[in-house]
This record gives C-alpha cells, sequence and structure tokens, in this order.
C-alpha cells in the first residue's frame, strides 16, 4: 500500500496535511528525521503511517503513560496491533509484551524513557526487528530545552543496538539551539530537519491586563469567547479554588492536576472532552496529547517562565482550524513574579551546599559513607526541620540531583502490592463473600508469584475486568486482608533519595557550569522574552514566532496588538467625556468593581477602550 492509501484506509483522510508527507518519506527512505510541528499538527500520522507501510516494529519513546495508554486503544480500535510497557506493569506482564513484540508480528511499541535502561529490556530489543524509532517530546532530550529530562539521554545508547533503524524525533517546540541539540544528542547520521510554520492564522494572541480580579476577568472572558476552555494556573490549590467559584457562577468547570488519583484524571479529562465540562482548570499537567480540537480559548491565569511553554500550552486552542483565542492575564506585579522564579529556580550555590549537608544530616548520612545508598525522604518534614522554603529546597535538590550527588524522586509512586499469606490447601477452606472471592480469583489468575512474593497490581484494571468500581475492588483486597488470607499494601507516593556517590564536606560541592550558570542564563533569557512578550507593540504572533527562529515579515491581524491598530478611531471629545462619566459615577457611587460600571448607551467597544487606556496611563482608580 501507498502511504496516502494507508492514511486513506486506516485514519479516514482524503490527504496529508503541511509537512506530515515530507516527514514520512524522508523516515521511510531510512533517514534520521527531525520534525517540528506545532501543537495540532497531526505529528502521529507522520510515524503511524510509514511504520505500516515498513517491515517491522516501530518503538515509540513518549513520556506521557496516559498518551501512550490512548494511541495503543486508538490504533487497536482499527485493527493494529500495537502495545505498550508502562509503570505498574509486573515483570511476567513486560516479559509477555517483549516477547510477542519479538513473535507477535506487533507493528507499535509505546515506552517511557526511563524503560530504556532496564536490562530485560535492552536484552530483548537486540532480537526486535525495529523499522525506526520515534521520539516524541524530543526538545526534552536537550539541556537546552525548556523540559530538559536526564532519562532521554538513555535513547542514543538503544541506537547501538538496533544500529540500522533511523531515528524520527518529534517536537512543537524548539529554538534553534535546541534543534542542533537534539540532532547531536540522538546521534544524526546528517542534519535533517523537516519544518513546519509555527504561525496559526485562526488563533488570536491576547494579553489583558488585569482590571478588577483575575477571577472576574476570567469571567468576562469566557462571556466573550463561548466554546470550550482551558485555563492554565501555576498550584494545584488555584485549580480547585478557580474551577469552585466558576461553578458558583453558573460555569461548569472542574479542575486536573498531577495529585489526583488515575481514574479522577480520566474521569475528568472525558468529561470536558465531551462537553459536558465546559472549562478545565489545570496545571501544566493537562494538556499534552489531549484529542479535543474545538477549544475556543485557552487562558493563563499566571504567566508561564518560557516562550516555549506558553506556546504549546496557548496552541492547544482552535486545532479544528476554527477562529480561537489564547488570552494571557497580566498584572503591575507579573514581571516581578517571572524574576523571582529565577532565583528560586536557581538558589545561590552556597544555599545549595547547605541544603546537601541538611540532606545528609537528616538522613544520618556519616562523612565517606552513602554510595548506593536509598533512603524515604519526607521533604516537608525535611523543610520545617532545618526551616528551609519548600519550592528553594525542591530546585536545590534537583541542582545537586543534575550535578550527579543524588538521585531525587519526587513523590515517585509505589504502585499497590499484594501477597498470599496463607497456605495453598488453606485457600478452599475459607468462607469468603462473593466479591471478595471474585478478586481472589482474579489475582490466582492472572498474577504469578503471589505464594512467595510481593506482586505489583492496579486496581483499576482489576475492577474493570470484573465490573465493579475501583474503591470496590480496594474494599475486597482490605477485607481479605483482615481475613489473613492475602497482605495488601495500597499504593502511596513515596519521595525518596539514593547517594550516588559518598558523602563529601560541604565545601566539597561544586555545581558545573552546564548545571548551573549555563542553564541559569538560559532561564534568564526566556523570562527576558515573556516580559517582552507582555510589552511588546508588535504582533504577538511574529514576536512568539520570531523565537522559534521563524521570520515573517506579515502581521496576523488577530492578536490585540493588531487590532488596536486597526481599531476604529473614536471623537477625542467623546472619549475624554467618557472618561470623565466614568470617574464621577465611581465616585458618586462608590463604585468598587469594574463590573458595576453600566452605561447602555455607549457601546461595549469604546467603553473597554476608554478603560484599557485609563489602565496603561495608571489613571484606573479601582484597585
Amino acid at each position: 500500500m501507498t502511504y496516502l492509501s494507508i492514511l486513506q484506509t486506516y485514519f479516514g483522510f482524503p490527504s496529508f496535511r503541511g509537512i506530515q508527507q515530507d516527514i514520512i518519506e524522508s523516515i521511510g527512505a531510512g533517514h534520521d528525521t527531525l520534525g517540528l510541528m506545532p501543537t495540532g499538527g497531526g505529528k502521529s500520522v507522520t510515524f503511524q503511517v510509514p511504520a505500516l507501510a515498513m517491515e517491522g516494529i516501530c518503538l515509540v519513546i513518549s513520556p506521557l503513560i496516559a498518551l501512550m495508554k490512548d494511541q495503543v486503544e486508538n490504533l487497536r480500535s482499527k485493527g493494529i496491533k500495537a502495545t505498550a510497557i508502562y509503570t505498574g506493569m509486573t515483570h511476567d506482564e513486560v516479559l509477555i509484551v517483549l516477547e510477542n513484540c519479538i513473535f507477535g508480528n506487533y507493528k507499535f511499541l509505546y515506552v517511557s524513557p526511563e524503560r530504556l535502561s532496564s536490562e530485560l529490556f535492552q536484552s530483548k530489543l537486540a532480537h526486535m526487528h525495529v523499522s525506526f524509532v520515534t521520539v516524541d517530546e524530543a526538545h526534552c532530550i536537550s539541556q537546552w530545552g525548556y523540559d530538559f529530562r536526564p532519562s532521554y539521554t538513555q535513547i542514543a545508547q538503544i541506537r547501538k543496538l538496533v544500529p540500522h533503524a533511523p531515528v524520527l524525533a518529534l517536537t512543537a517546540t524548539a529554538t534553534p539551539l535546541v534543534v542542533e541539540d537534539i540532532q547531536r544528542q540522538l546521534g544524526f547520521r546528517e542534519p535533517n530537519v523537516k519544518r513546519m510554520s509555527f504561525v496559526r492564522k485562526n488563533l488570536a494572541y491576547i494579553v489583558r491586563r488585569v482590571v478588577s480580579t483575575r477571577e472576574l476577568d476570567i469571567l468576562d472572558l469566557l462571556k466573550e469567547y463561548q466554546g470550550s476552555s482551558i485555563v492554565y494556573t501555576r498550584n494545584r490549590m488555584s485549580t480547585f479554588e478557580l474551577a469552585s467559584w466558576l461553578s458558583q457562577q453558573g460555569v461548569t468547570a472542574t479542575f486536573y492536576h498531577a495529585g489526583l488519583t488515575d481514574q479522577e484524571k480520566t474521569e475528568r479529562a472525558a468529561a470536558w472532552r465531551k462537553g459536558s465540562i465546559r472549562v478545565m482548570v489545570a496545571t501544566n499537567a493537562f494538556g499534552m496529547g489531549i484529542d479535543k480540537s474545538d477549544v475556543r480559548s485557552v487562558i493563563h491565569y499566571d504567566v508561564p517562565d518560557s516562550p516555549e511553554a506558553y506556546f504549546q500550552e496557548a496552541g492547544r486552542a482552535g486545532r479544528d482550524g476554527q477562529p480561537a483565542a489564547a488570552i494571557l492575564l497580566y498584572d503591575d506585579h507579573s514581571a516581578a513574579m517571572l524574576r523571582r522564579r529565577i532565583d528560586d529556580t536557581f538558589p545561590p550555590e552556597d544555599y545549595v551546599a547547605q541544603v546537601y549537608e541538611d540532606v545528609c544530616c537528616f538522613l544520618q548520612m556519616a562523612m565517606g559513607d552513602g554510595l548506593g545508598v536509598t533512603r524515604e525522604f519526607n521533604i516537608d518534614l525535611f523543610c520545617r526541620t532545618f526551616h528551609h522554603f519548600p519550592v528553594r529546597a525542591y530546585n536545590a535538590l534537583q541542582l545537586l540531583s543534575r550535578a550527579g550527588y543524588i538521585e531525587w524522586a519526587d513523590a515517585e509512586e509505589n504502585h499497590s502490592r499484594v501477597r498470599i499469606v496463607c497456605r495453598r490447601e488453606e485457600l478452599y477452606a475459607y468462607r469468603l463473600p462473593p466479591a471478595s472471592e471474585g478478586v481472589l480469583n482474579y489475582l490466582l489468575r492472572t498474577c504469578t508469584g503471589l505464594f512467595s512474593d510481593f506482586v505489583f497490581i492496579d486496581e483499576v484494571e482489576i475492577g474493570r475486568t470484573l465490573g465493579i468500581p475501583e474503591s470496590e475492588v480496594c474494599a475486597n483486597l482490605i477485607d481479605l486482608s483482615r481475613r489473613h488470607v492475602l497482605q495488601y499494601v495500597p499504593r502511596k507516593f513515596i519521595p525518596y533519595i539514593t547517594f550516588v556517590q559518598r558523602r563529601v564536606e560541604r565545601e566539597e560541592i561544586v555545581l558545573p557550569r552546564t548545571v548551573y550558570a549555563d542553564r541559569k542564563l538560559e532561564m534568564q533569557q526566556r523570562i527576558q522574552t515573556m516580559i517582552g512578550y507582555l510589552t511588546t507593540d508588535e504582533c504577538r504572533s511574529r514576536y512568539l514566532v520570531s523565537y522559534f527562529g521563524e521570520k515573517s515579515s506579515v502581521d496576523c491581524g488577530l492578536c490585540d496588538n493588531c487590532v488596536d491598530m486597526t481599531a476604529p478611531s473614536y471623537p477625542v471629545d467623546q472619549l475624554e467625556a467618557l472618561r470623565e462619566r466614568i470617574l464621577s459615577t465611581i465616585r458618586e457611587q462608590h463604585i468598587t468593581s469594574i463590573t458595576q460600571l453600566r452605561f447602555p448607551d455607549v457601546p461595549d467597544a469604546m467603553l473597554t477602550y476608554v478603560i484599557r487606556c485609563m489602565i496603561d496611563e495608571e489613571q484606573w482608580p479601582l484597585s
């Protein structure tokens, strides 16, 4: 089958879009390829189509378990053999998947980058017929990327196990420096970059100064831009508070962050995708790989600290090609808050050394000891004990990890485990409730080694198979534990620290330039770019795409700056009269909020224009 016929037969699209065909033909010809495509550009097609046309299996490296599962299910629904390996699977389950990939004629194997260093994975990979390797979110491999992840550096090593397989790297955000670094880190045989324009012709970039409160402004924006929306905030508490407030105002909203259970994340994302929930208030944990094209607005409650993060999050609006808006709220404190993040992310080097010494004392690690030792680490208790601010202490630990002194895993999930504690012949003597017996029979059928050691389990998967809620599975496992049939250890989040080298003196702590000084400078430049985005008078679309190395001489005509330049002109005397009327109304009626201002005889556009001018000129009397 040709590439086009595969696209039409399996995916139902009549033709390729943008640079999809260029990328497909490049990887199909065996060339290492880097594809730069903005959010919504159709990245998955660029590796799924050629993989179906080629012999062997396509290895897909992705950092997101939810995205892997969604893509596997989607491929299977089309009759394509695909599978994935992710955290929580037992050793036997992983082994079965790998064996099937060797002998089962599978076309896709999805794995996380952390899996690549596994001895079992590497030994089995060497026996697979790999057509090519796809690296999604490839900017994560670059130390200059905004979301650098050390686990991605393992990718270059596995190329030695499959030397004839080309690499397809895909990302939606990469500066020219990152583009070069990705190709170097992945060992490209020759430079080969396929670029799609970052310009989104249907997306209006808008920067709006906070007029009353962020909450009221967001409510006004949701009235102005009808349809599905995402509101991004920087912390988990804000997601809950804002979603609750919006619900009280009659807007269907829910919240999403990394601290929710998998079931909660799945249910909320599904409700939002279906449209039963209009607004998703979320941290940056939400959005990557979402399959919803009709998002009409993306609103940022806080200013992101990198153009890459903002561009990717804003780009989730209007993926259907219809008009959409990306609105960024800011106030007089926004620039200062951005600069403060630099000091929080890169605290002074002597402070980092002090955190190292305090950690050693907290974990009772003697001088010269610690090599290879792993200890549970309660960062909240640590910060209270040694009087550290959590954000700074967290980032100090990150720096110590990158510098090679420790390995710091923040709240890694320790998945649920069970083991049978009675003898095999005693099982039949128990009189168990039907529900508990059903769960026990499932474990005996699907898990090996239950009588000798703990086995990892997934309550959600058990419930799905048995047709009962996860909470009921947990209740039955607790019941079996109380009856002394098995021992059940529910999952929990446990941070831990591993000492990569023996404990050294505080004065011996050295942060390499590539870990501290260079990366701090890079963050300073990103912050300055975001401050420039807030204050620029030029087309905001042109400003953003120029950061990614794309030069455009055409204004978008949609952003607030472009619209202001083409806004209808009002007579000066009318504008001055309205300004005085606003000030006198606020004084005489003791108005405290902009929402209380009502002038039925004044066009909304004119009123908004005057208010914005007053704010910009610092003549707005309301806080």
